[in-house]
């Protein structure tokens, strides 16, 4: 898979990122462990956004525990340096919340699709807020605009964006407060990450 992880690195490489003082201040909040939120179809923003405003601090995906993620666990470590929790993500079941929970308990970042991993587009689900509410970590909610991409025939019609083109991001912050209750954070979160990422 190198070349291929080389090509995508690259790729990301020559994106120019339009982001405002305030939004990558909060990209770089440090000082506590967070959870990135994103759709599934801006994740080839992922790397890039770890490897410009997050290293060293380590990140954590979760990723299917079948051979298939095997497969994924290891581009994503050659593309950015981004590293793998394991277990399955139907429905964020209880493997995926222990291995999530493990690994921000122990101080690191967790990412999260929260209409992942088969959709439908643009629904944030429940669970995505499990492990959060459960550690007391911030939200970081990841927007990307994209001026020139591409869109595959995919469930979430995922975003390609063009070497070279520019990107305009946005990241807003939901704090452990505004997870209390579950309904209305699931419907604040889904709000808000619509307004950040326009089609």
């Amino acid at each position: 898979m190198w070349p291929f992880a080389i090509l995508v690195r690259w790729w990301g490489m020559t994106l120019r990122f339009d982001t405002p003082p305030q939004d990558e201040a909060n990209y770089r909040r440090c000082e506590v462990p967070v959870a990135m939120i994103l759709w599934h179809n801006r994740l080839f923003l992922a790397t890039e956004i770890y490897r410009r405003y997050r290293r060293p601090r380590p990140l954590y995906a979760l990723i299917s525990a079948s051979k298939d993620g095997a497969w994924l666990v290891a581009f994503f470590e050659m593309v950015g340096g981004m590293r793998a929790a394991r277990g399955s993500s139907s429905r964020l079941g209880r493997e995926a919340v222990g291995a999530l929970l493990d690994v921000q308990r122990a101080g690191h970042d967790i990412g999260i699709t929260p209409d992942g991993p088969r959709g439908p587009c643009y629904e944030v689900k429940p669970g995505a807020v499990i492990v959060p509410r459960r550690t007391g970590a911030p939200l970081l909610l990841v927007g990307g605009e994209f001026t020139r991409a591409w869109r595959m025939r995919s469930w979430d019609r995922f975003y390609l964006p063009l070497p070279f083109s520019r990107v305009r991001m946005r990241c807003e912050v939901i704090s452990p407060g505004q997870l209390a209750d579950r309904d209305a954070a699931v419907a604040l979160i889904q709000e808000r990450l619509r307004v950040i990422n326009p089609d």
